[in-house]
């Protein structure tokens, strides 16, 4: 895989969000999820909070409250609806749509059961691979990613996701991107 020449990126340290109800969301991230909260901060000038859950690897999810933040916008700010509702998962340009957690392959099947016992509506486990829809409900020699989506209580629409095989970009980078008309735009490719 290739490296990257201009920094030495190491993963994500945090992904910051914005919850209605700080209290609610601990309760989410450390019962429902066993997430343990790692740093809690009051914001100067009582402008709100901003909490950090450890995610493992040493990443964490974080979250802001702030007293006079805006109603949440699903289809806007946020992804509206879970994969397989049959309705747009479209969120608006500069918006998050999910938050993937990394899980291991071999607890897939067992974390859909227990987010289900949680009283939680996950979609069912979707094998994300080369086939026409690009995800089927089987497991394919094409499969790269399982994933679980659920909606924590703000709508944050979150995704556990399990690797199913090294990503070689030989193989998996083949598609050219579009420009913001739709039309397709040749990038320059990596040299070999």
């Amino acid at each position: 895989m290739p490296g990257n020449r201009e920094f030495e990126l190491q993963g994500v340290n945090h992904l910051a969000l914005v919850c209605k109800d700080m209290a609610r969301t601990v309760d989410f991230y450390t019962n429902v999820l066993g997430m343990p909260l790692i740093k809690t901060i009051d914001l100067p000038m009582n402008m709100g909070q901003h909490f950090f859950f450890d995610i493992g690897n040493g990443d964490a999810l974080a979250f802001f409250w702030f007293p006079d933040a805006p109603a949440a916008q699903p289809g806007v700010a946020s992804a509206g609806h879970l994969p397989t509702s049959g309705k747009s998962i479209a969120s608006a340009h500069g918006s998050m749509n999910h938050v993937a957690i990394n899980v291991p392959a071999e607890k897939i099947g067992e974390y859909y059961e227990k987010l289900v016992a949680k009283g939680l509506k996950p979609t069912k486990i979707l094998n994300h691979d080369d086939s026409e829809y690009q995800v089927s409900l089987s497991v394919s020699p094409t499969t790269f990613v399982r994933s679980i989506y659920f909606f924590d209580p703000d709508g944050v629409c979150l995704e556990f996701a399990a690797w199913t095989r090294p990503l070689d970009p030989k193989i998996d980078v083949k598609h050219e991107p579009v420009d913001a008309t739709g039309h397709k735009r040749t990038r320059e490719r990596e040299p070999a």
